[in-house]
């Protein structure tokens, strides 16, 4: 038995923040039911490039889900899904807020209808505040919350990262907050709200960012590569590409040295501990460069193995997805869906000895599963 059997999600989310979530339960276990507009309204359906006429955007946060289709202004559409409320577990949306209030779906009218419904609304900004209104997008997030300040070289510009991180981060918080909500009602018997907020989400992963600032008053810069309080810690080229390395300690210290053959390094007065190392940094980088540059990245790994010192290859998306690792973990899995043909994709990263995860149903087509659900499925 999976985790999350017999509980049922109502997904009206769309774009990635809140459908990875609602994916996420459903690899647990849950029934998930997306609930769309008649016609769509996800807008990633749209969004290329494209799989058997699919939207590989959309392939991403949709897997082991049903569709179907109700248009939640039409007073007949609006009382079928409060009888579907009635029997479900969670509802999931990422409306703007106050759009749900006033097609009377919020929560307090989802409690009236069953007290121990469970509703997370995904927002930028959250249901109060200056912003509470306005649109959030990911980009919007990881610039408002400092985090492409701290992205970056340290000459260039503010940059955000290559995945919407905001969006990411959002949706195990979705998982991680319903999960808490469903244990807590297990002792109450209720049910409760989640307001979620992007911004929220990205400004309490700045971990030891906002902790420097907050405690020391210290305001980190783009440092590239480098780390704002370790060194060495950054990419340095070997002969044939890139490697990322990461001496985060001082024992790594002790044996990085030994390892290159530097062992003076250890009682050089501009080395000699991790605060002099970030003081002469650009002194060390310097001696550093041709000293890595003469091996090439697997004759670095095996020396940085055998001395327990973490460093890995800066891989392409290609090289990443096949290196031996990732193929060893079993990490990317496929299924069929009968209209588009298969579907690639990488597998929940959970391997629990007993979780039973599974991949069942592949993301569905707009409206398949209304004839399950919806008492006159729409076109």
């Amino acid at each position: 038995m999976r985790p999350l059997e017999n509980i049922r999600v109502l997904d009206l989310s769309r774009v990635y923040a809140a459908p990875a979530g609602t994916m996420m339960l459903g690899d647990l276990g849950a029934e998930v039911i997306r609930v769309e507009q008649p016609g769509g309204s996800d807008s990633t359906r749209g969004w290329g490039p494209y799989a058997g006429g699919q939207s590989t955007y959309y392939l991403c946060a949709n897997r082991n889900k049903k569709s179907i289709l109700l248009d939640l202004k039409d007073e007949a559409d609006r009382e079928e899904f409060l009888e579907l409320v009635r029997e479900s577990d969670i509802v999931v949306d990422n409306f703007k807020t106050g759009d749900l209030k006033r097609m009377g779906l919020d929560y307090a009218q989802l409690k009236a209808v069953n007290p121990q419904i469970i509703h997370c609304s995904v927002t930028g900004f959250g249901q109060t505040g200056p912003l509470a209104f306005e649109p959030g997008f990911d980009p919007v997030i990881q610039a408002m919350s400092g985090l492409m300040d701290v992205t970056g070289e340290p000459d260039g510009v503010a940059t955000k990262v290559g995945v919407p991180t905001a969006d990411i981060l959002t949706s195990h918080f979705v998982v991680i907050g319903i999960l808490a909500a469903l244990r807590q009602r297990d002792f109450t018997g209720e049910g409760q709200y989640i307001d979620l907020s992007l911004l929220d989400v990205q400004v309490s992963s700045l971990a030891n960012v906002s902790s420097a600032y907050l405690n020391a008053d210290f305001v980190s810069k783009r440092l590239g590569n480098r780390h704002n309080n370790v060194a060495p810690y950054q990419v340095f080229d070997c002969a044939d590409g890139p490697l990322m390395f990461c001496v985060g300690t001082e024992g790594q210290y002790k044996k990085f040295c030994q390892a290159i053959g530097r062992p003076e390094w250890l009682t050089d007065e501009r080395f000699s501990d991790n605060a002099k190392r970030k003081a002469n940094e650009d002194e060390l980088v310097r001696l550093l460069t041709p000293i890595i540059a003469a091996k090439t990245r697997d004759e670095w790994i095996a020396i940085l193995q055998e001395h327990k010192i973490p460093g890995g290859r800066v891989n392409s998306i290609t090289e990443a997805l096949e290196q031996p690792q990732v193929v060893a973990r079993d990490l990317i899995g496929e299924i069929e869906h009968p209209a588009y043909g298969p579907v690639r994709f990488v597998k929940n990263p959970l391997q629990h000895s007993s979780l039973g995860i599974e991949y069942e149903l592949a993301p569905p087509v707009l409206g398949e599963h209304s004839h399950l659900y919806v008492k006159q499925p729409k076109g």
